[in-house]
């Protein structure tokens, strides 16, 4: 016979008040109306907004109004048949999380981990007709906190907030009337009860999220029928390549549930041009045999940005004589990773750099999240969208940080074939966890060995880390990361230093793995700083950090806003900066999708509500600084996604310049659980912000970028992150936003594969440096994205009056600038639609096609950056745009 599944997805739902439910009341004693229908995969949340039971709890103020679902038990069943002769198992990919399982009145199990599946052999419990409840409890209920992680989360709240003391913070804050309280109550009493228990940390809210803790089923359910004699799991790796590409070796490890005198494996490698490469072993002496495949000419897997992320047909067979017994298929790409922690002789410290295929690459990409707070519903569609919009943002590496979930398989798959690594947090994040506990160390134990059995053969996997700040937090509250004598720490260490490493090695072997993020060594002391070694995450921009022995550059500052500037990134020597980030509000569309129009003013109760960092006014400080302060919401939007703009376009071209001594740059963050004021780059609705389209130019494989001196010279430098040597043409032009001086010259700029280089510079005396001028460079032939660089704070430029001419043409927009145009950006109303480019400077009489996908483009709206009014200044006209309600016109006034 052969393996069986059949997936389980017709569920039905209902709620019981906590402690009123038992098996025969459940299934007896309620009434049918009581039941609703579930949505599987999926969960409680996802179900009652299916059935019409509650409102969403992303809209407006509804966020609490959904707090009632965590305090009830909440109750699934469905009905099967028979499957047929077998052995039988019934596996649920993912419960979340405190759940019961009866089959047929059999209590199965009980079940406390989101981020495992949940097994059992089922053959001897069916029936003819077949019923399967389950029961999710409370996950929080009865459960102790975790003194150590109180204790140390305390700390770091009155490490980060000293004024607490004295009540100075509490002004500052400027927090909505009992919402800061609330979300203070979930990192001091919520975290360290949640710490000993498998569940996404950001369930119960985060400084980017909401309070919507997810529960139920909410990854697939399926009946396996199958012979004793089994897959039960493969390892497919590259794990020798020549220097010149011109061979490899291929390592198939395949394993069964039990070796048998007749049983043998044969592999068939199937390369995208369709080569095959066989090979076999007999496993009869044990349930795990390696077999090694030579491969000529391989078709090897690369970033998007280094070549084609290729891919492999795996075909593993089990056969018992003869007999094709179990087939297992798979997609693999055939490439090799290492990390590069070589001493740097020029730096110090060690490198901290991905090398793939024998390239040293700069790894320019974002934290992923996870796409929704109700994390059973997020499908295939949205993963793979949010991908790809990363690989046309010229990211090529996602952290999935530690948070959150391990993700989908869907978002691993989209990965593997449009060519983006993945940095793969274990999920343990900022706090404490008690490492002592046995039962809990032995969930860890059952979990790192499912997730990396998961997910090592996906090509995409490029490093393994420990943990999110749960390092740092303890080395910065407590100074030291020791463990006791008995090698246990009750902190988590063991969990980072034994636990996780020990199944990366075990199962695994080939993919890096490093204990935390941040986390490095320097001069031989363990340290979260990162600038010696290991990776960094660079807060001292937008939380304005000043922490002596942690924070880079200057400790004192003019004001609060300059403590939280973007220039900040110019001071950071980092190895590898794994986060770093701006807030920024989301497009005006998606805030009119999820908050009601009277609750759309600056800083009003709902408005604030979905700004879940503290205090809610702290972006005001770095506006008051760049922008000015803005004047409605228009302005305040156009304002804080100028300075996320600015400020990630900035910091990455710092770090790219810095390499080889800075190999990556991932900002802090990518996407969003829900529609907030976030750091993401990318909103809620999948709508990009205008810091992925300055982050997009920045990050494109060969760059240009400015750079001023301490001594005030002007340098041009060229970052080339492919695999030939870049030579180009640019165009540098020095000019007046007035126009009533450009003077331009053309350079030619050279740089090898992996460098950075200075390809032109001029000197303090050789141009004015002042907020009526302009630097920018071009490349006629477009194979670098045009740079420009400002000499002035936002506010104070002198950009004189402009206007714009746009002409709505089919699947485009032409515009065209009379005079200096600063952040043009297009409106993105429609979820879903595409724009070749945007947020970008236009200088008098520059002309540019968008090409426009998703959208009419007649309809859409072009607005230049509006500059507040001044004193002394007359307003700046606004644009000229096309009517939505009128035909598509040239209008130039």
């Amino acid at each position: 016979m052969r393996r069986t599944t059949a997936s389980l997805d017709t569920f039905e739902l209902r709620a019981v008040p906590l402690g009123e439910g038992t098996y025969d009341s459940v299934v007896d004693g309620c009434e049918p109306a009581a039941w609703i229908p579930a949505v599987v995969p999926g969960g409680v949340h996802e179900s009652l907004l299916a059935a019409g039971r509650i409102e969403h709890p992303y809209c407006g103020a509804n966020e609490r109004r959904a707090d009632w679902v965590q305090e009830r038990e909440w109750w699934y069943r469905t009905g099967f048949p028979h499957p047929g002769p077998g052995t039988a198992r019934l596996v649920f990919d993912g419960l979340d999380t405190v759940a019961d399982v009866w089959l047929n009145g059999r209590h199965l199990g009980h079940h406390e981990n989101q981020f495992r599946p949940a097994a059992f052999d089922v053959t001897d419990a069916l029936g003819e007709d077949n019923t399967l409840l389950l029961r999710f409890l409370p996950p929080l209920v009865g459960r102790e906190p975790v003194a150590s992680a109180a204790e140390t989360i305390q700390r770091m709240l009155a490490l980060m907030n000293p004024g607490d003391a004295d009540g100075s913070a509490d002004t500052e804050r400027a927090d909505t009337p009992g919402e800061g309280a609330a979300e203070d109550t979930y990192w001091t009493e919520t975290m360290p009860v949640a710490a000993s228990l498998r569940k996404a940390a950001f369930s119960w809210g985060w400084d980017f999220g909401p309070h919507v803790p997810s529960i139920g089923i909410w990854r697939q359910v399926r009946l396996e029928v199958a012979p004793s004699s089994t897959l039960t799991g493969h390892h497919v790796g590259l794990t020798h390549l020549a220097d010149d590409h011109s061979t490899a070796r291929v390592r198939v490890t395949v394993e069964t549930a039990e070796p048998g005198t007749e049983l043998s494996a044969h592999v068939t490698l199937r390369s995208p041009s369709g080569r095959e490469f066989r090979g076999e072993a007999e496993l009869w002496s044990s349930p795990s045999r390696s077999i090694e495949i030579p491969v000529d000419e391989p078709e090897l897997w690369w970033t998007h940005d280094l070549g084609t992320p290729a891919l492999h047909e795996v075909v593993i067979e089990l056969r018992d004589g003869d007999e094709v017994v179990d087939t297992v298929t798979d997609s693999v790409g055939l490439r090799t990773l290492e990390l590069n922690r070589a001493p740097d002789a020029e730096e110090g410290g060690r490198y901290f750099g991905f090398v793939l295929n024998g390239v040293p690459i700069f790894a320019r990409g974002a934290n992923w999240l996870p796409a929704s707070a109700m994390v059973g519903s997020v499908g295939a569609a949205t993963h793979r969208d949010l991908v790809l919009r990363a690989t046309e943002g010229n990211l090529t590496m996602l952290r999935v940080w530690g948070g959150g979930i391990y993700e989908h398989d869907s978002f691993y798959r989209a990965c593997d074939e449009l060519g983006v690594l993945v940095w793969q947090d274990f999920m343990f994040a900022n706090v404490d966890y008690p490492d002592r506990d046995a039962g809990l160390r032995h969930e860890v134990e059952l979990e790192a060995e499912y997730q990396v059995r998961r997910l090592r053969n996906r090509a995409c996997l490029a490093l393994w880390c420990g943990n999110n700040e749960a390092l740092m937090m303890r080395a910065l509250v407590w100074g030291h990361l020791d463990e006791g004598a008995d090698g246990t720490t009750g902190w988590g260490r063991r969990f980072y230093t034994d636990v996780l490493p020990g199944a990366v090695a075990a199962h695994d072997g080939l993919t890096p793995y490093w204990p935390g993020s941040p986390y490095g060594e320097e001069n031989g002391v363990l340290s979260v700083i990162g600038t010696d070694d290991g990776d960094r995450h660079t807060w001292e921009v937008w939380h304005g950090l000043t922490m002596p022995g942690v924070s880079v550059g200057p400790t004192t500052f003019p004001s609060i806003g300059d403590a939280r500037h973007y220039r900040r990134y110019a001071d950071d020597t980092a190895k590898f900066v794994s986060e770093f980030g701006i807030h920024a509000a989301p497009e005006a569309a998606t805030l009119r999708r999820w908050i009601p129009e009277e609750d759309l003013a600056v800083h009003s109760p709902v408005f604030d509500q979905h700004n879940k960092d503290h205090p809610k006014n702290k972006g005001d400080e770095l506006l008051a600084v760049t922008t000015g302060l803005p004047e409605g919401l228009d302005q305040y939007i156009a304002f804080t996604q100028a300075v996320q703009a600015e400020g990630m376009a900035f910091g990455i071209e710092h770090y790219r310049r810095r390499q080889p001594h800075t190999a990556g740059a991932l900002m802090w963050q990518y996407n969003d659980v829900w529609p907030g004021f976030t750091w993401s780059i990318v909103d809620h609705d999948a709508i990009p912000k205008a810091a992925y389209y300055t982050a997009r130019r920045a990050s494109a494989p060969v760059a240009l970028s400015f750079r001023s001196t301490s001594a005030g010279d002007l340098e041009l430098w060229l970052a080339n992150n492919t695999r030939t040597p870049a030579r180009l043409d640019v165009d540098v032009e020095l000019g007046a936003f007035d126009g009533s001086d450009r003077t331009a010259h053309r350079v030619t700029a050279a740089a090898a594969p992996g460098e950075s280089a200075i390809v032109w510079s001029t000197t303090a005396g050789e141009y004015a440096a002042d907020a009526h001028h302009y630097a920018w460079a071009s490349v006629p032939d477009g194979t670098a994205p045009s740079v420009r660089k400002h000499f002035a704070e936002i506010k104070d430029l002198r950009f004189g009056p402009s206007s714009l001419d746009v002409t709505a043409e089919p699947h485009a927009l032409r515009i065209r600038a009379t005079g200096y145009a600063y952040m043009v950006r297009i409106e993105q109303p429609e979820v879903g639609m595409r724009l070749s480019d945007n947020a970008f400077d236009l200088r008098d009489g520059d002309e540019v096609v968008v090409q426009v996908v998703g959208a009419d483009p007649a309809s859409l709206k072009v607005l230049a950056f509006p500059l507040p009014s001044r004193p002394t200044d007359r307003p700046v006209p606004g644009p000229t745009v096309p009517d939505p309600d009128t035909p598509p016109r040239s209008t130039r006034p």
